[in-house]
């Protein structure tokens, strides 16, 4: 099983994501992300295999002391995969690329996934995982019209092991 290394929140900053997951989820067959029954998260590395104790030091390592993220986001954005992935996206951050890279400093970027490494990486929140190709063009558009703005506060970060979701490190973040 593939593990992540993800940005999430834990608090009320979370509410307008959880709103786009519920608009969002009109397009899917089933609501993919509330069915994750995991919280709002930006995802930072994946491993399709790895050492999970190696990959809990390093989030240690880059995080431990680091305080709470706060992104604002604008818009929505569309992956095309074998379905359609709708996405909040947030404003562009160099202290989030920064936290990106420090950790990637810590685990060679040869070991995750090419979309999650340094110079391929789009930050992203999912709001949407499997809209079918049935709904794809209804989806984008509902995406290039939404203009919605908000920031979210992600306040721990943690390592998981997915599908389904099971969480192996977390840190609250101060």
């Amino acid at each position: 099983m593939p593990y992540g290394i993800s940005l999430k929140c834990l608090n009320e900053t979370a509410s307008p994501v959880f709103k786009l997951w519920d608009e969002a989820a009109a397009f899917e067959e089933t609501a993919s992300m509330r069915t994750l029954n995991y919280p709002p998260h930006l995802t930072l590395a994946v491993y399709q295999a790895f050492d999970a104790d190696r990959l809990g030091e390093a989030l240690e390592s880059v995080f431990r002391a680091r305080s709470t993220v706060t992104l604002a986001f604008s818009g929505i954005g569309y992956f095309q995969n074998e379905f359609l992935v709708l996405w909040a996206r947030p404003i562009p951050d160099d202290a989030l690329l920064q936290l990106h890279a420090a950790f990637h400093r810590k685990i060679d970027p040869a070991f995750c996934h090419g979309h999650y490494r340094p110079g391929n990486w789009a930050p992203h929140c999912t709001i949407a995982a499997k809209v079918p190709e049935a709904k794809s063009a209804a989806a984008i558009k509902w995406a290039n019209e939404n203009s919605m703005q908000f920031s979210v506060n992600f306040d721990a970060v943690d390592c998981v092991r997915f599908p389904p979701v099971e969480i192996l490190s977390e840190i609250r973040l101060a």
